[in-house]
């Protein structure tokens, strides 16, 4: 819903600029996730997976990753899990650094939710 009216003016501003995301780092403390990394899946989600989608679960989940930097708009399921599975398939620091890169540059031009 593009103006849900439940959503107040701190919460839009929050959500534009992915500041309601920073709880998440205290899971990156604890180690249940990681800062790049495929999204965790939604329940509905792992129920449409298919037995190649299911490498998505071996690694952590991160706060930011190939699919929010590269196609954010993009909400198909398809298209960030073969974004998601990329990342498995081609995973190096410089990737993961890149990706940190990108992320702020989405972050500063408030193009978030």
């Amino acid at each position: 819903m593009a103006e849900d009216p439940r959503v107040t003016r701190l919460g839009r501003l929050l959500r534009k600029y992915s500041l309601d995301e920073l709880p998440q780092f205290f899971n990156v403390l604890a180690g249940h996730m990681s800062i790049v990394g495929p999204r965790p899946p939604l329940a509905g989600e792992v129920r449409q997976y298919e037995l190649s989608h299911l490498r998505r679960l071996e690694v952590l989940p991160g706060i930011t990753g190939l699919w929010q930097v590269q196609s954010r708009q993009d909400p198909s399921f398809d298209r960030y899990i073969s974004l998601d599975t990329a990342y498995i398939d081609n995973w190096s620091i410089w990737l993961d650094i890149k990706i940190m890169t990108r992320t702020v540059g989405v972050l500063v031009s408030g193009t978030g939710a």
